[in-house]
């Protein structure tokens, strides 16, 4: 494998673990945050000790809070940060990217009052970039631990996605190509707020029953929209659909899952996100998911209780009995 150089924004548990795994694959990478005291604490231990402890970095890697340092000459550059300062991060970094430049966003999410999907807010920002995504069922901790992990590159063009593939593809994370990017990114939005949907279930002591029909119609609802949106079929029940989706609603790892346990247990909203530490995206995807699902005359039952729930007041035990008393349906009539 030819070493490249990478520049990756955003230090938290997944920029800090995709570091990691980069660096072992034999590429020089330089790591940014914002933060300072981040930054400190990384050059100081080679450690992430808050977001990815027990993960050592290499003593090779660059840690600075010099954004231009960290985007000059690279041959690529990841996108880490959580999808609520997806926006600001990219008009910073406009200034410092050059034409053609391939940029990966890694993060998952939908921004609410726009309803673009990210990478296509990061190409309104940095209209002389090129943008792709990698997404799939990937929880840093475990790539931190070098586990094996399967994700997908997503490019329009199938030579940028053997680009990315080439470089963070190892014997521990296998890496396929797509050009549906528009569905690998609303795969990984959408199943977000599923997640918080199986979560809520599991606050209220709901088996794995529930979990089941919960993780089955949710893929049902994310495909149902994202085909009408102009994804494929094929994507929303590949890695980036339906395997997204199952490690979401399954792991303790996913914040999604964590924040819907404790608003089950009948926490706010807020204090639920207070009580995780991290960004729960699903929060911020849920609501552009059902504008989208208003714009394309789609019905998403599970994601419109997760909004009542989440935004208007809703009680969840009222949820779970408007999903069981909906009108009954044909599973096949049910799943187009």
């Amino acid at each position: 494998m030819n070493q490249r150089k990478v520049g990756i924004i955003g230090a938290g548990s997944w920029g800090t673990a995709l570091a990691f795994l980069l660096s072992n694959n034999g590429h020089q990478v330089t790591l940014y945050s914002v933060f300072e005291d981040e930054i400190k604490m990384l050059q100081e231990n080679h450690e992430h000790k808050d977001k990815l402890p027990g993960t050592k970095l290499p003593d090779n890697m660059i840690f600075t809070t010099d954004l231009k340092q960290a985007m000059t000459d690279m041959d690529l550059i990841v996108l880490a940060v959580p999808s609520p300062f997806t926006r600001k991060t990219a008009k910073g970094m406009k200034e410092f990217t050059r034409e053609g430049q391939l940029i990966v966003n890694v993060a998952k999410g939908i921004e609410e009052n726009t309803m673009m999907t990210l990478t296509e807010m990061i190409e309104e920002e940095i209209p002389q970039a090129i943008v792709a995504v990698l997404s799939g069922p990937s929880h840093a901790e475990e790539v931190g631990k070098g586990l094996p992990t399967t994700c997908v590159a997503g490019a329009k063009e199938e030579k940028d996605a053997e680009f990315i593939q080439e470089i963070f593809n190892s014997n521990v994370f296998r890496v396929y190509t797509s050009t549906d990017v528009l569905g690998i990114e609303l795969g990984g939005a959408l199943k977000n707020v599923i997640a918080l949907a199986a979560g809520i279930a599991d606050g209220l002591g709901y088996g794995d029953n529930a979990k089941a029909a919960l993780i089955t119609r949710g893929i049902s609802e994310i495909s149902r929209l994202g085909e009408a949106m102009g994804g494929k079929r094929e994507t929303f029940h590949g890695l980036t659909g339906t395997g997204d989706l199952i490690v979401t609603c399954a792991s303790m790892h996913s914040r999604n899952r964590r924040a819907g346990i404790l608003i089950g247990k009948g926490y706010t909203m807020q204090e639920a996100m207070d009580e995780v530490k991290m960004v729960v995206e699903g929060v911020y995807s849920a609501k552009a998911a059902q504008q989208l699902a208003k714009k394309y005359h789609v019905e998403l039952p599970i994601i419109d209780q997760v909004c009542s729930i989440l935004f208007e007041g809703g009680c969840a035990e009222d949820a779970v009995e408007i999903l069981m008393g909906r009108e009954k349906k044909s599973e096949m009539e049910a799943i187009k």
